[in-house]
């Protein structure tokens, strides 16, 4: 008898995973669409309502730089140094932070001219970095999001994404809206609803059709910002011609009174 009960543990476990709900694959609306340079290696979007901030990626050709309009030239753009490859990036308060790849380096800059504040730095790799208004939420490529301090980068909690069947792994990029953090997954055409509080995956949007079509591998989705105005997402790619707004259906979207009634449908 005790020699079968880890066999009939696992089984228990298979069986468990087997029968889990899938994760709803949720609709959308396509609210608008911007024509920008497709020569964007995007790792990390981010929008204020009327700036924009963004990071492009690869080892000697990393920048960061600030858009009143992203289909336009940069505002300002600062070059990283050739050993450095921008990675997602956030704002919060008065400071812009960005992340790098495997350099372990956090780097700070001033909101207002992109000043450099400083640096924080890290064990293993850098992916996405978003904030729920009070903490830094970054992912590292694993099936985990870490909650940081924003003065000291210190881990504060460490969460691992879980639903259905899946395994999530491979979190990218990130972006918190309605309380939930959105994350593209590289190489996966979806993104995804995350409980900060749980880890759950409650949700994904399939963004297949707004693809730009290249066999080109690194022409994937990257990029999510929250325009809290027009209660949308706009999501882009590394390589990608075109910003779209989305509005997924549910999961908060599409509750506010000003929301537009008459949004396109996918």
């Amino acid at each position: 008898m005790l020699l079968a009960l880890p066999s009939l543990t696992l089984s228990g476990a298979v069986a468990a995973a087997a029968a889990a709900d899938p994760v709803p694959e949720m609709d959308y609306s396509l609210l608008e669409q911007r024509d920008r340079p497709d020569d964007h290696f995007t790792q990390g979007l981010f929008f204020d309502g009327e700036r924009w901030w963004e990071s492009s990626g690869l080892f000697g050709r990393s920048w960061l730089a600030e858009y009143t309009d992203p289909t336009a030239r940069p505002v300002r753009r600062k070059w990283l140094a050739a050993d450095r490859f921008a990675e997602g990036l956030t704002v919060l308060g008065e400071r812009i932070y960005l992340l790098t790849y495997k350099a372990g380096e956090l780097q700070v800059y001033r909101r207002s001219d992109m000043a450099p504040l400083g640096r924080r730095y890290y064990a293993g790799e850098g992916w996405g970095l978003t904030s729920d208004g009070e903490q830094l939420i970054m992912s590292n490529g694993t099936d985990t999001l870490t909650f940081r301090d924003p003065d000291t980068f210190a881990i504060r909690r460490e969460l691992r994404v879980h639903g259905g069947s899946e395994q999530w792994s491979l979190l990218n990029e990130l972006e918190y809206a309605h309380g939930l953090v959105w994350a593209n997954i590289w190489q996966d055409k979806r993104i995804v609803a995350i409980d900060p509080d749980s880890g759950e995956v409650r949700g994904t949007v399939d963004l297949q059709e707004l693809e730009p079509g290249s066999q080109h591998p690194d022409v994937v989705a990257n990029g999510i910002a929250w325009d809290r105005g027009r209660d949308g997402l706009w999501v882009t790619g590394k390589f990608w011609p075109r910003l779209y707004l989305i509005r997924p259906r549910g999961l908060g979207f599409g509750q506010s009174p000003d929301s537009t009634a008459a949004d396109q449908p996918r």
